[in-house]
């Protein structure tokens, strides 16, 4: 059996695979190839929330921005209840304070970089708990 391959004409503008990676090398290294492309590094900072304990009656989500600027904070749970969130400094110190009733959300805004511990309650008591860092 034998197959049967049109020959096609290649053209002068074709790039190649090697091509591409080479011009690929050269903006990510210009330095070692001696090329004057100016290189940017962006650095973003980042909100990680870990949650320690979860509740399995209430639902709370602490997620950051797409941007990682601010904090959402939204609760649901049962009709009519109000959650309150603390966030505290490693030292203990109380930093912001938020205020919701059940499907709300909010913003939580202005965070300097650092770790801070969070606590999640509802008519006093602590639905979930867990530790927010900014860097």
């Amino acid at each position: 059996m034998q197959l049967f391959v049109p020959y096609r004409k290649l053209s002068p503008y074709r790039i190649s695979g090697i091509s591409v990676l080479l011009f690929v090398l050269i903006l990510q290294y210009p330095s070692a190839s001696g090329c004057p492309l100016p290189v940017q590094t962006v650095t973003r900072d980042t909100i990680v929330v870990k949650k320690l304990v979860t509740s399995k009656k209430h639902t709370i989500k602490l997620t950051p921005d797409a941007k990682q600027e601010v904090l959402f904070f939204n609760a649901a749970g049962e009709e009519g209840k109000w959650y309150q969130l603390f966030l505290f400094d490693v030292e203990g110190k109380l930093v912001k304070r938020a205020n919701i009733k059940h499907k709300q959300t909010t913003i939580v805004q202005n965070l300097e970089k650092g770790n801070y511990l969070f606590e999640v309650f509802s008519e006093d008591e602590r639905i979930e708990n867990g530790q927010v860092i900014v860097q």
